[in-house]
């Protein structure tokens, strides 16, 4: 009996539907070439300031206008069209992307205008509050080009926020609802696939052709997911929204997801293991202090939570559905936490990357659980809002989780915000698996539905 659903199991159902297969191709080069500007952007910072302050900061301009617009941008995306809402966003941030590559390309030319000599002391004064354990003279905080890439950064971010809560909302109209899950397995695929990826290829060229380059491919990378966009026809055409430009109507998402405890559980486990466990935004610093390598090593940093995750969603795609998804979630959010303290520690090459190979591994499973509940859970009619409030419980435990650990490592050293950070990391599963009992005996995917 246990063996007939693994046998009608189809790991490709999502892929047979062409409008979805095309808008998964152009998804994934997009996120292909933001990971590949993601890792320059960080290496070239660094590069300029050495300051893990500088770093930090980096998060903190993509968090604000997370903060700020996420709940708007899902208003947005359930009561315009995606498809628009998507080729705009992402033609504007390719179109920044080109001027990112000027700004790199021309560098060194830039003068150093008063308003830039200003912001530039200001950026080093607040370094200089947190990284009190080095040497003041080894912060460079000189460079003119450095306040004009935090504001393209800024500009960046507020489009991507305001055109997530729509790619995100979109895939449940493109193919049937039996094929919705493997959808979403797939997604994560190609979301590990262009993580991975992108920044070994981004720190490769980075070494080999520098900043400029890969800052060109970004934005051709985006501009190929416009132009597929307009090939994307919907099977399930979005039921008109009607509600009233209140507060209420735009906090209808949180309200959805604080009844919904199963949502709230899993979101709350993914906003707090990343937010105290990411050591993405400490890895240039790992890389050039600790492990001793390259931009070319560095890259394969970065890319070895990716390699992971991909591993695990692939294994998910070609299984039956987890039987136990709730289970499966509190296990892997601890696994998760142990790989990022054995990271922590690691002084050797090898083992810090089989310790990251496992952090992705683990955190997939989050990934593919939490984004199921949301959109199998979720009416149409608040897949925009619900999405968008999401968005904050994972956008801001990157985001944020960013500038805790560059600002903890710029106060205590590196190893201490790390190795804390995966301490308190199985802390919250502890706390949330006790909190809510519902989330143990969520019952598999693929019995879930839409509340009418």
């Amino acid at each position: 009996m246990s063996a007939a659903p693994a046998a009608r199991h189809d790991p490709y159902a999502a892929l047979s539907h062409p409008t979805y297969r095309r808008y998964l191709t152009g998804s994934f080069l997009a996120l292909f070439g933001r990971q590949m500007g993601t890792i320059a952007i960080t290496w070239e910072v660094y590069q300029w300031t050495h300051s893990a302050t500088a770093l930090g900061l980096v998060g903190l301009l993509n968090v604000l206008p997370l903060l700020a617009l996420s709940l708007p941008a899902g208003v947005l995306a359930d009561r315009s069209d995606r498809r628009t809402i998507i080729a705009f966003t992402t033609g504007t941030v390719a179109l920044l992307s080109f001027l990112l590559a000027l700004v790199s390309w021309r560098h060194a030319s830039i003068p150093d205008l008063p308003l830039l000599h200003r912001a530039n002391a200001g950026l080093l004064r607040i370094a200089l509050v947190f990284e009190r354990h080095v040497d003041p003279a080894s912060l460079d905080f000189h460079q003119p080009a450095l306040p004009i890439v935090y504001a393209l950064l800024f500009a960046m971010a507020v489009l991507r926020i305001l055109g997530w809560p729509s790619r995100s909302a979109i895939i449940p109209l493109l193919l049937p609802v039996h094929a919705l899950s493997n959808a979403i397995t797939w997604n994560s695929s190609a979301f590990e696939i262009a993580t991975m990826a992108g920044p070994a290829l981004g720190g490769f060229l980075v070494a080999k052709a520098g900043f400029p380059v890969v800052y060109l491919l970004d934005a051709t990378c985006g501009l190929t997911l416009v132009v597929l966009l307009t090939r994307v026809t919907y099977l399930n055409p979005p039921q008109p929204v009607a509600t009233q430009r209140t507060w209420r109507a735009t906090l209808a998402g949180a309200e959805f997801i604080w009844r919904k405890k199963v949502i709230l559980g899993a979101s709350s486990l993914d906003l707090f293991a990343v937010l105290l466990g990411g050591a993405t935004t400490l890895l240039p610093i790992y890389a050039d202090q600790i492990l001793h390598v390259d931009a070319i090593g560095f890259g394969w940093l970065r890319a070895a939570p990716s390699i992971g995750a991909c591993c695990m969603a692939m294994w998910i795609a070609h299984h039956a559905p987890l039987r136990r998804p709730g289970r499966a979630l509190l296990w892997a959010v601890a696994g998760f936490g142990a790989a990022i303290i054995a990271f922590g520690l690691s002084t050797w090459f090898w083992l810090s990357l089989v310790a990251l190979f496992f952090t992705g591994a683990f955190d997939n499973v989050s990934v593919v659980v939490r984004q199921s509940l949301v959109q199998l859970l979720t009416p149409d009619t608040l897949r925009g809002r619900v999405t968008s409030v999401n968005q904050i419980f994972v956008g801001s435990s990157n985001e944020i989780g960013a500038l805790r650990a560059g600002l903890m490592a710029a106060l205590f050293g590196p190893v201490t915000a790390v190795v804390a950070g995966g301490a308190g990391t199985l802390l919250v599963v502890a706390i949330v698996a006790r909190s809510i009992p519902g989330l143990r005996k969520l019952p598999p995917l693929h019995e879930l539905r839409p509340e009418t």
